[in-house]
């Protein structure tokens, strides 16, 4: 654990040191000592550790440096990017040496314009994607059934009741069947989630609301996350598989990335899915992380809910993310098996993105034959 702290900070550090160094050729613009602006560096460098450890001692100031610091990480990600663009075709300013002040300066406003645009496109209410999907297995009585999914709410420190309230409103205006919630909605801070239980409790659906665990859950204490859940009125699943209504099961597992870094996630899959009866009901299968689609398809799921990806985000980081997970967002073919991963609801660090915003999927379920 503290090699990963240190690693990451060191990475902090590397970004941060880069687009100061680059701003340094501004100073004489807006005649700012160079002194300042290393000061100013050192202030943004700070911010982040010094969030994590005011936690508990100091709440107040934690909450206020976690707000800059992580914005201030959005912002460093697109000025790092607009710096090295101009790196790359000046080759690190060694050629058009004379336009290497203007090019500079550009990505500078280029960088806050994006900031500008990713911090509203963050504060906005997630949209509806609406999909209709053929559940094989699900009974001619159930055909219709209307399922909303949601992930990655990241309640905390940056998004709260109002959020919350606003997200409850635009579901209950859905009138669904049956609400499943895929994982992180704790973002770090369980305790402060939990006097937000009598919002969550507004979640309903005739056949229930269930969910199962993030990665930022499990980090935030399993038990602490789940006893949010149970408290709210929600269904957690752990590795199991219940009928929620005649032909209609819904499986789910504890967050399979956290899982995987220390077991084989595949049979967990397979075990969690094993009482689904292929043709005579159809099954929807919750997991945090889009992993082990194949062996969900071959143990009988029709249908599977993911999260965790955010899609990306921030552009251009998308193009990272499916580097790790290729279905970074969207729907998709496994055989039989339909996936939807979601962008999330929430934002995980800055509450920034740039250009796709959060969502809430509305599907349809369809019976196989009518």
């Amino acid at each position: 654990m503290h090699l990963f702290f240190f690693i990451v900070l060191s990475i902090w550090a590397g970004l941060n040191g880069y687009a100061f160094w680059r701003l340094s050729i501004l100073t004489a613009l807006i005649r700012l000592p160079p002194f300042a602006l290393w000061a100013l560096a050192l202030v943004c460098w700070l911010s982040l550790p010094a969030s994590r450890w005011a936690r508990g001692s100091f709440p107040r100031m934690s909450d206020a440096l976690d707000v800059f610091s992580t914005t201030w990480l959005g912002v460093l990600f697109l000025l790092c990017l607009c710096f090295l663009a101009v790196d790359c075709a000046t080759l690190g300013g060694f050629v058009f040496r004379n336009w290497i002040f203007k090019l500079r300066l550009i990505a500078v406003v280029a960088a806050t314009g994006l900031s500008v645009v990713a911090l509203i496109q963050g504060t906005r209410n997630p949209v509806i994607r609406e999909q209709t999907i053929v559940l094989p297995g699900l009974p001619r009585e159930r055909d219709g059934l209307r399922l909303v999914f949601i992930s990655d709410m990241h309640l905390g420190t940056q998004i709260g009741r109002d959020w919350l309230n606003q997200l409850v409103e635009q579901i209950t205006l859905l009138k669904p069947d049956l609400i499943a919630i895929g994982g992180d909605l704790v973002d770090h801070d369980a305790e402060r989630v939990q006097a937000m239980t009598p919002e969550l409790r507004r979640l309903r659906a005739p056949l229930g609301v269930w969910a199962v665990l993030g990665n930022h859950d499990v980090y935030s204490g399993p038990d602490q996350s789940s006893g949010i859940m149970e408290a709210a009125g929600f269904h957690v699943l752990h590795d199991e598989s219940i009928v929620v209504a005649t032909g209609l099961r819904i499986a789910g597992v504890d967050d399979l990335g956290v899982r995987g870094r220390a077991e084989s996630v595949e049979p967990v899959v397979r075990k969690t899915l094993n009482q689904t009866r292929r043709g005579l009901e159809g099954c929807v299968f919750l997991s945090h992380t889009p992993i082990s689609m194949t062996a969900a398809a071959e143990a009988g799921a029709g249908l599977m809910l993911c999260g965790h990806t955010h899609g990306g985000q921030i552009w251009p980081f998308n193009y990272l993310v499916k580097m790790r997970f290729p279905t970074i967002a969207g729907l998709y073919d496994f055989g039989d098996m339909k996936l939807i991963v979601s962008r999330g609801a929430g934002t995980w660090g800055p509450r920034m993105r740039l250009w796709r915003p959060g969502e809430i999927w509305l599907v349809t379920l369809r019976a196989s034959q009518l």
